[in-house]
């Protein structure tokens, strides 16, 4: 595999001056495991190749691997703002927001949504990384007051959830949804029956739109696709720890602002 392949949102490809892509595993030059295009620094992959998988995917925006600002990722509800390239640095964090062309907004993941959002008149961008506990305790929320910080405003705003672990897949415990009904009885509305009368099927996606409605973010999508599912496109923490795998690889996401005046 020698070319990148990534998906994109129908919503976020009509926004003005913004650039965006949800990548999937295909063309890097990782093997193994981690075949073909794992951009975690922290897996066990080859350093070497991850850094050209970083390069490959910084090309599609027309920049560099120094620009390409991916939080190191805690599943937490912090919002960072980049004003410039990060390089090496990886500060800790889950959602990363610019209004600095040229600089690269990413989200790292596994089976976790992926959240890209977008300002095109503000011009403001952001990635998130949304596990079930960063979207619990609010990152999505927290991307959106960062850019709102900076000018945005929620009603304006267009996102867009990648790839992740969707609901036939994701079984849980009951405590699981105890967690989400203690925050907003309500949530119980993204929990199916499960295979067994103590298990339940969590839709994530359908949760991660949700909290972009309850930020004030009218134009959201999911974009589709089981990571966990769909093993020649997508990397899955999940799908790894079943076979009993001892690492998995991460897929990038990623967005950002192109230079005024240079088109859509």
């Amino acid at each position: 595999m020698t070319d990148v392949a990534l998906l994109q949102s129908k919503l976020l490809a009509e926004a003005a001056g913004v650039r965006h892509g949800f990548f999937t595993r295909q063309g890097g030059v990782s093997q193994g495991l981690y075949a073909s295009l794992n951009v975690g620094r922290g897996s066990g992959d080859d350093p070497d190749a991850v850094a050209e998988n970083r390069r490959r995917a910084a090309r599609v925006f027309d920049a560099g691997p120094e620009a390409l600002n991916v939080c190191y990722q805690i599943h937490s509800a912090t919002a960072l703002v980049a004003d410039s390239a990060w390089g090496n640095e990886r500060p800790e964090g889950d959602a990363v927001v610019t209004s600095t062309p040229g600089l690269v907004c990413g989200a790292l993941a596994a089976d976790c949504a992926p959240v890209l959002l977008a300002d095109p008149e503000a011009r403001v961008v952001a990635a998130a990384h949304a596990g079930w506990k960063g979207a619990l305790t609010g990152v999505v929320e927290a991307a959106v007051a960062a850019m709102a910080a900076r000018g945005a405003d929620p009603a304006r705003i267009v996102a867009a959830v990648g790839p992740c672990i969707a609901q036939p897949s994701y079984e849980v415990g009951l405590d699981f949804l105890a967690r989400f009904q203690a925050e907003d009885p309500a949530s119980a509305g993204f929990f199916a029956p499960g295979a067994a009368a103590d298990k339940r099927q969590f839709d994530l996606p359908g949760y991660v739109l949700d909290r972009l409605r309850r930020a004030g973010v009218q134009r959201r999508e999911w974009v589709g696709h089981d990571t966990c599912a769909d093993e020649d496109l997508f990397f899955s923490n999940r799908r790894a720890f079943k076979r009993g795998e001892g690492d998995y690889g991460r897929l990038l996401s990623a967005i950002s602002l192109r230079p005024a005046g240079t088109g859509t």
